[in-house]
């Protein structure tokens, strides 16, 4: 329960702080240029609560799901057309210069734009970048099922990617590999270099959480890090520090070895050399249900920490924050070529804060996820879907090209269209978030 209400927490104050934003840019845009703002909420009706300054009401709503604001004589979520049958007021949205409605309009996918850019700049500058090195994964790689799937066996040594040389081991497993075509490895097996092909639809795979598992990991040299209390390690006097060497008398080199031979070894006694500070010592101890004993391993292989300054800072955290912007798109892509299914791609609320948010509050992931959601939050609003600040922009950039304005029929019809597309995906992610947690 209480790993629910940390995600759900951590969603709400994510899309709260984002959707506010995005909205206040619309509302900052509209009194540049002289518009009457008469709302801005946070969240859906029903209202919780809200207080009126000047000519706009501010609000809370009780569904913390996105946000509105209601300028006049605009055409909105409202549908209040009532107003638009007056005739038009020098403060009114529709009075004013399409150049001027279409800045509104793209108001709140300019803030999360700087939002997100921001959030990935500053814990780039905080956190700098810690990565393995692909030359530091010198003893290959573990191939779990997936990887197998495609060819690759645990030992291999992947030295290329798409036919280049990388320097951090977690590119294997990039974005890069696997939202673009005919990705390949290079790896180095028994001496020779062979090229692994990944699939188009592979991402597909990846994407079933139920089904996945793991996909590659570096083979690890390891040393016992932390106990866990009241497990079968402690009892039986592991201690930190200490070098595993065998099980039941099978050599263990490296943590997958590890985990191969006592996993299958489930509620049975195991007979461990140890290496403790150069002396050799044994010892019995009995596995748990799962197949563990109780310790979190400590790797050997060497990670490293790139500093920034800030101006590099500035420079890779709008990078890293544009990455996203094209990865949603390589991602649609996949999408509507067939090669990912769309109940396995798209998450909604639910999703989002299992997937992304996790039951544990982490600032720095919080802040990595909230970024992440400005950027798509940007990107989904840019789409010329009629309803979304893309929708609105794309029949305003007609009308400056065209120099001939909609009409309020027309403009109130795609209103209604563009609803209906919303409130259809947004219950299809919904449902698909219920169904892939139950089932």
């Amino acid at each position: 329960m209480e790993e629910v209400l940390i995600m759900a927490g951590q969603l709400i104050l994510g899309l709260s702080l984002l959707v506010g934003l995005h909205e206040l840019g619309h509302l900052l845009a509209a009194r540049m240029f002289g518009m009457r703002v008469e709302q801005y909420f946070i969240g859906f009706p029903p209202r919780v609560f809200s207080f009126k300054k000047g000519d706009t009401e501010y609000g809370l709503g009780a569904i913390p799901l996105g946000g509105y604001v209601k300028i006049s004589g605009m055409i909105d979520e409202s549908l209040d057309t009532a107003q638009m049958k007056a005739e038009p007021q020098p403060y009114e949205f529709r009075a004013k210069p399409a150049w001027q409605r279409l800045i509104v309009m793209l108001g709140g996918i300019i803030v999360n734009v700087i939002v997100g850019i921001i959030i990935f700049v500053a814990i780039t500058y905080k956190n700098g970048n810690t990565y393995l090195p692909a030359s530091e994964a010198k003893y290959g790689i573990v191939a779990h099922d997936l990887a197998k799937q495609i060819g690759l066996r645990t030992g291999d040594k992947i030295v290329k990617i798409n036919g280049k040389e990388f320097k951090d081991f977690n590119d294997i497993r990039s974005t890069d590999v696997f939202l673009n075509d005919n990705s390949y490895y290079t790896v180095e097996r028994n001496g020779k270099l062979e090229d692994i092909y990944v699939p188009n639809d592979f991402i597909d795979k990846l994407a079933d959480k139920k089904s996945a598992g793991p996909f590659i990991e570096p083979i690890q040299p390891f040393k016992v890090g932390e106990l866990v209390p009241d497990q079968p390690a402690v009892k039986a006097g592991l201690k930190t520090g200490d070098v595993i060497t065998a099980i039941n008398g099978k050599p263990v080199r490296f943590y997958h070895e590890f985990g191969e031979i006592a996993k299958p070894l489930k509620n049975q006694n195991l007979a461990l050399s140890i290496n403790r500070a150069g002396q050799p010592v044994t010892l019995n101890v009995k596995t748990t249900a799962e197949g563990t004993i109780g310790f979190y391993p400590e790797f050997l292989l060497k990670t490293v920490t790139e500093e920034y300054t800030f101006g590099e800072a500035l420079s890779v955290g709008t990078q890293r924050a544009f990455g996203v912007v094209y990865d949603n798109i390589k991602g649609f892509g996949k999408i509507f070529r067939g090669d990912v299914s769309p109940s396995k791609a798209l998450s909604g609320p639910i999703g989002i804060a299992q997937n992304l948010f996790g039951g544990v509050w982490v600032w720095d992931r919080f802040w990595t996820v909230t970024g992440l959601l400005s950027m798509a939050l940007a990107f989904m609003n840019a789409l010329p879907i009629p309803a979304l600040d893309g929708g609105h922009a794309t029949i305003l950039m007609y009308e400056i090209v065209s120099g001939r304005k909609p009409s309020d029929r027309f403009l109130e019809a795609a209103q209604k269209v563009g609803m209906v597309i919303l409130l259809g995906l947004m219950a299809f992610a919904i449902f698909n978030d219920v169904f892939k947690a139950v089932f």
